[in-house]
């Protein structure tokens, strides 16, 4: 087993190295193209961080390990979450660290929100009906996605508008857009390639450790692909721009439950139907604790407990105590 690990090491850093530079190049075409920033986080970037996920879950779909793929996914949310906590537990703000769009960013938790009660929906209901070869639940998921996109597009405009009226001059930009499409489908090539060898080491990691492929999926594969988001999070923070931070998030979680439709494709049968119910936990979970972060948005008396931001901290215990959770439930 310690060279299935050993390798999974190495695939992940390679995902990681290429979505860190993937997200970059994500942020010039933004910059330098009539998508700006608003529209570019919001697709782009999410589509970019989330890439790790739909390789490696189509890739588990193909050779059965269906249980690893949702788990990825469900767990990715989680993970994501987990960064958000440690996000507001590390940074040292004045007043509340969302102070600008909270209200933008409750809207696309409220999202995330939908697309993931959905998903539970349809795994509890284990409905086996299918539109050609793909279920009736990941085709849902992937239309609610579509109409709450447009909502916050729409939604997001006119603050984007009233900031771009503040904005200073723009600087020059860190690279040509030639430069970073070519680096965008690089990067994205490398992460589309590695995908399908780290499915099989962590399918085998799953069969050799006894853990199961539920468990695995939810966490060692989950961490794994969430490392572009906090690759990306980490350079938003430190060019003071959190909101980006947070959208990215947000964007990656809504992101990652349209991924059940190609993962659907590739896998024999209704997917959502056939999944382990211990995915039930783990996306009930997912609510929970963004329910919780989003009343933490929403919240204006924030104060520390000395270092401690209680809000950020329950977040952090809450999606350990849900990983303990659904251990236990393997």
């Amino acid at each position: 087993m310690l060279t299935h690990i050993l390798l999974f090491a190495f695939l992940g850093s390679i995902i990681v190295v290429a979505g860190t530079w993937l997200a970059r190049c994500a942020d010039q075409i933004g910059d330098q193209t009539p998508l700006g920033r608003t529209l570019a986080g919001m697709i782009l970037l999410a589509v970019a961080t989330s890439l790790p996920e739909l390789s490696v879950d189509c890739s588990a779909a193909r050779l059965g390990a269906v249980d690893l793929a949702v788990g990825d996914l469900f767990g990715s949310s989680l993970i994501n979450l987990l960064i958000l906590g440690l996000l507001d537990l590390t940074t040292f703000s004045r007043g509340r660290m969302l102070s600008r769009i909270a209200s933008a960013h409750a809207l696309s938790a409220m999202m995330c929100l939908v697309l993931t009660t959905t998903a539970a929906l349809f795994i509890k209901l284990e409905s086996p009906l299918q539109f050609g070869s793909v279920g009736i639940g990941p085709i849902a998921i992937a239309a609610i996605y579509l109409a709450g996109l447009r909502l916050i597009y729409f939604n997001q405009n006119l603050a984007a508008t009233e900031a771009a009226m503040a904005m200073e001059p723009p600087s020059t930009p860190a690279m040509r857009l030639r430069t970073a499409v070519i680096g965008y489908l690089i990067a994205a090539s490398c992460i589309l390639l590695t995908g399908p060898f780290l499915a099989r080491t962590a399918d085998a990691i799953a069969d050799e450790s006894g853990l199961g492929g539920s468990f695995v999926g939810t966490t060692l594969v989950a961490f794994t692909t969430s490392l572009p988001e906090i690759v990306t999070t980490l350079a938003s923070v430190r060019l003071g721009n959190l909101d980006m931070a947070v959208g990215n998030i947000l964007g990656s979680n809504s992101f990652n439950m349209t991924i059940l439709l190609p993962v659907d494709y590739f896998s024999t049968g209704s997917l959502l139907a056939s999944v382990s119910m211990v995915h039930l936990t783990t996306a009930l979970c997912v609510i929970l604790v963004t329910c919780v972060a989003t009343m933490c948005l929403l919240y204006r008396a924030e104060r520390r407990w000395w270092i401690i931001e209680p809000d950020a901290a329950l977040v952090v215990l809450l999606v350990i105590g849900s990983l303990y959770l659904v251990y236990l439930d393997k």
